[in-house]
This record gives structure tokens, sequence and C-alpha cells, in this order.
């Protein structure tokens, strides 16, 4: 069941810092009787909302300090007319996205709608071209979008404020999705159209009890309104930083101890400040020590990083892939980092996607990028082939290229082929002593060449895939050692 409805000001009060809150000024419409439909009834159903709950529309929007990070808050009243939109509430929105760019501030649209308002007709619908406008200009202008999705969350408003998003919250069993309860096909599932559906397809980033809701849209606001971030717009060759890479310090048996912050990597770095007993003797040395089930994963490097972290989940097309690949924002140091890590598995199509979508809005934000390589490549089932692995993996070869923030690249364990290659950063890829980076693995190598199974290790050593061998090649900056 869902949580309680809680009323627009409930909510704002709930989740905004005390006393912080102020609402912004709307234009004044004048409107025919009963609208622009004429349609008989009208203002006195809206004269009976008015009564019922207080307010003149369907959304409050204001200013307030949520965790003490200021932002633009849209909350939709579902108890006026079922939080529809209308021409009005259009002004409102407008309105509010516009004061969001005037003053640099995050919008957080706190949804709760039926759709648009069928009493306006085709007016009320084309409201969506006004809100999807607002939002493409607060895109453009490099601030984040955090929506709140509650019950219910249908129509036009889902496909808009909501899906339209950079990162979705949303309640628990909220009602979610384009079509609403009464126009759904008779045998529809219900269990389809809810939060939960949307984040297992996702849709949606997490579902937040409502109990928790002020501190985890405090955490994501603190996350992507950082000073770097606010400043976006203007980029300049010295704006920027790279994200540290993480230094693993391991022991022989390769359990981490600690990660810090490695200091910005020099023009002309040296092969390696490692010792030979800490690199791998072999190829097959660094295939053994890649693959050992001792050694730290992403988590454990994620967890020694960052100070806090949130995650962000799905495509946004279909699918999720949180097993194989992590992606969020921590903060490291005082500042925002956005993070993408593969956990050692065969990523799958949306895994890339989902990083893809991760790194396109750390460059739209202007936050500097981790990712953390460890993978025996990509997915290469019937299934990854149907969901389109090929045009997924290009897609993030192509955001990373193109990324105009720093990404800086860790291969932390496996690093097979094109599947790791797509998140590593040209130029800036670093690499533990218990790694490995190769153009194919070695048994599929030796497979292609028509070697016997007793040569593998020597096509390891062949392909020059040490920690060692990678910089000597030029492929990678350097060795992150203890």
């Amino acid at each position: 069941m869902p949580e309680p409805r809680l009323s627009a000001r409930e909510l704002l009060a709930l989740v905004t810092d005390a006393s912080t809150l102020t609402e912004l000024p709307y234009p004044a419409r004048e409107s025919r009787p009963d609208g622009p439909l004429a349609w008989q009834g009208y203002d006195a159903s809206r004269a009976r909302a008015v009564e019922r709950t207080g307010e003149t529309e369907s959304v409050v929007c204001g200013t307030a300090m949520v965790a003490g990070t200021q932002a633009v808050l849209i909350a939709f009243e579902f108890g006026f007319l079922g939080g529809s939109l209308g021409e009005r509430t259009g002004d409102r929105l407008e309105a509010a996205y516009g004061h969001a760019r005037a003053h640099r501030l995050p919008v957080v649209p706190l949804v709760a709608t039926g759709g648009s308002r069928m009493q306006e007709g085709m007016i009320a619908l084309t409201q969506l071209q006004r809100v999807a406008r607002q939002s493409a200009l607060t895109r453009e202008a490099g601030l984040p979008q955090i929506a709140v999705l509650r019950d219910p969350t249908t129509g036009g408003g889902w496909a808009t404020l909501g899906a339209g998003a950079d990162v979705i919250l949303a309640l628990p069993a909220a009602q979610v999705g384009f079509a609403g309860s009464r126009v759904r096909p008779a045998d529809a599932d219900p269990s389809a159209y809810t939060a939960e559906a949307q984040l297992a397809a996702g849709a949606a980033d997490a579902v937040v009890p409502v109990a928790d809701l002020r501190e985890t849209l405090g955490l994501w606001l603190r996350l992507l309104s950082s000073p770097t971030a606010r400043e976006a717009p203007r980029r300049g060759a010295g704006l920027y930083r790279s994200a540290a890479p993480p230094r693993g310090a391991t022991s022989h048996h390769g359990a981490a101890d600690a990660i810090r912050p490695n200091p910005a990597p020099p023009a002309a770095p040296p092969p390696s400040a490692l010792g030979a007993e800490e690199t791998p003797t072999t190829g097959w040395d660094a295939v053994q020590r890649a693959r050992s089930p001792q050694r730290p994963r992403a988590h454990a490097y994620l967890d020694a990083y960052f100070t806090h972290r949130a995650a962000i989940q799905g495509d946004r097309s279909g699918g999720t892939d949180t097993e194989g690949i992590l992606c969020g924002f921590g903060e490291h140091a005082g500042r925002t980092v956005a993070y993408a890590a593969q956990t050692g598995t065969p990523t799958r199509p949306a895994g890339y996607r989902t990083a893809t979508r991760l790194v396109r809005l750390a460059d739209r934000l202007g936050i500097p990028v981790l990712t953390l390589v460890d993978t025996p490549g990509a997915a290469n089932d019937a299934e990854a082939e149907r969901l389109g692995a090929g045009a997924a993996i290009a897609d993030l070869f192509a955001a990373v290229a193109a990324a105009r923030v720093p990404v800086t690249t860790l291969v932390i364990g496996e690093g097979g082929s094109g599947g790791a290659l797509a998140l590593a950063a040209a130029g800036n890829t670093w690499a533990t002593p218990d790694s490995y980076f190769s153009v194919i693995a070695p048994e599929l190598a030796a497979a292609i060449l028509k070697r016997p199974a007793q040569e593998v290790e020597a096509t390891a050593d062949q392909l020059r895939i040490r920690p060692q061998d990678l910089v000597e090649l030029g492929v990678i900056r350097g060795i992150v050692g203890p």
C-alpha cells in the first residue's frame, strides 16, 4: 500500500528546513468563464478545489533549503482537481523554472498528478510542451533536476517533470505510469504501474520511504549542486581538476587496507614506483591475480574513497545492470565526483547505457568522473545481442570521448577487451598491481589462434598484459601502488 498521501504543504514542511520556504510569484491570468473551452461547471469545480485545499492551483512553487542546500521546489497538490496541469499550472511552472535559472538553483518537482486537465482540452495538453521547454533550458544551463514521484504520478506529469528529471526518486508503492488507473487495459497487471516496477525497469533511481526523503534529497542536492557544478556554463582550461585515482593498498593476499587520494598525475609519470616483487612476474600471473576472489572489488574502493555517495540506477530504456556496474555520485575530500565502477562480471547493455547516462549527466553538471574497470568483457549471450550490446558500448565510447570534464580511470581487476576499454579514459588510465588489460582474454586468444590449452600461459605473456607492460607500451599512465 502507498504511504499516506500528504498535501503539497505537508510534504514541503517535511522535506525543507524550518522557516526557509518562500513562495514564488506567478503571473496573473484572466480566463474566460469556465475556462478556454467554456466547460460548464469548470469554475464551480475550481472554487470547490480552492475551498477543499486552500490552494488556488494544483502546484505550490517556492524556494527553500533542503538539508542545507537551496533549491526551487514544485509541489503538486493532488487534492486540487487531481493535481492536473492546466494553463495556470503552466504559468507557475514556467515562472519557477525561470527563477531557478536566474538564480542558478536546482529544481525539485514533487510530483502527484493525474495528468492534463480535461476541462481545458488541448490547451491543457500543450502545457506539457511548455514544461518540456523549461526543463530543456534548465538542463542546458547545467542545473540538476531531481524528481520525487508521489502517489499517483501518471500521464504527462510523469512523461515530463518525472521521467525527464536527471535523478528520479519515488515513494514506496506509489502509482507511477503513463497510463492512469482508469485508462489502462482491463487485464493490465497493476503491479507494473508502481514505483517498484519503474525501479526494476530502470526508469527510477531509488524508492525512498517518506521518513528518509529529506535526508536523501538533501544528499542528492549537495552532490549535484557542488560549487564546481554551479560554474558549469563558464568552462575554462583551469576550471576542473581530475578525480584522483584511488590508491588500493593490498597485501600479498590481496586484501584492501585503505584508499587515499592520489596527487594529480605528472605530465610524464615514471613507469612504476613499485618494486619488482609487487607487480606480476608473468602475464598469466597478472591474470590469476586479477581473477583472485581475495582481491578488493569495486565496493571496497568506493566505500573507502567516498565519505558519502548516492547511486543512480537504470538506463531509462527498460533495463538495469546493478550486478555488473555501479554508477552514481560521491563526495571525496569535499568535492563531488561521479563514478562508474564495473564489479568483475560481464557488463550487460543496460550497464553500458547507465554508465553513458552518468558520464553525460556529470559532463553537463561540470563534475569530474572516476571509472573503475573490472570485467572479463561485455556480456556476449544472445539476449545481450538482442538488447543492443554493440550500440550500447559504442554510445559509451562516444560519451567518454566527448566529455569536457576530466575522466580518470583505474583498472582494478580484469580489463577484458572493448567491454572494458569503453569505460577507460584515453591518456588518463591507471592500474593496480593486481590487474591486467588485454585485447582479448588469453584463453580466447589461444582458441582463435588454434593453440592447444597448454599454450594459454605463453599467450598471456605474448599479449603483454601486465600493468608494467601497459606502462611501457604507453597504454596506461602508471601503476597505483600500496
